[in-house]
């Protein structure tokens, strides 16, 4: 008598909760970096959170990974945001300055005490997703100083340092109580990218390449 295959299991997915509650510390850990840098303990994250110690190791089981995966989905999240400024359409300006100012909300400053993190920085979903950040800002970029409002001597590596600069509040501070002036100082900033230039900037364009060998 033969017995039936065994019928195939799906994988399952995971649980709406359990799915919140990831998102949950991602978004903790991101400010806290910001905030305190990469040696900010699990509990606290964990606190900030509203979850359990265990919650966040189910999730990563060591700083490293937790510290890649908060790369990894800020610049998920910010390559959203140059794709929807990209759909845009009307003032090329307009729409990087937008971006600008939503990549600043997304906490790109987050990724600043990551950098030297012991995590594998050549991980193909890391290298995958800065190419593709860096590809989309240039889309930007290009597209504003083809219609004559964007200065030329500016590289993605420059925007994306002022930006990351800008909105990283002093050690301590709070990333909320800070985010009025982040948009304020910003704004000063963008202003000064547009064309036609009122100087010469000093040293050479910085490009994505140039950051990730700095």
């Amino acid at each position: 008598m033969q017995t039936a295959p065994p019928v195939p299991r799906r994988a399952s997915r995971p649980r709406a909760d359990a799915l919140r509650n990831r998102e949950r510390i991602l978004t903790a850990a991101r400010e806290m970096f910001v905030e305190f840098g990469p040696e900010v303990p699990f509990d606290e994250i964990a606190r900030r959170a509203g979850v359990g110690n265990a919650t966040v190791y189910r999730n990563f089981p060591d700083r490293d990974a937790l510290a890649s995966e908060v790369v990894c989905w800020v610049m998920d999240r910010t390559a959203e945001d140059a794709e929807r400024a990209l759909a845009e359409s009307g003032d090329a300006f307009e729409a990087l300055s937008r971006f600008v100012h939503t990549a600043a909300d997304e906490r790109i400053s987050a990724l600043c005490p990551m950098a030297a993190g012991a995590f594998d920085k050549h991980h193909p979903d890391l290298e995958a997703a800065r190419e593709r950040v860096g590809r989309l800002i240039a889309e930007l970029m290009d597209r504003a100083c083809a219609a004559g409002q964007l200065r030329p001597d500016i590289g993605v590596g420059d925007l994306m340092i002022a930006v990351a600069q800008l909105s990283r509040p002093p050690a301590g501070t709070g990333c909320v109580s800070l985010d009025r002036f982040v948009h304020r100082h910003l704004q000063l900033f963008l202003d000064g990218l547009r064309a036609p230039a009122r100087s010469e900037l000093p040293g050479t364009t910085a490009t994505m390449e140039d950051l990730r060998q700095s």
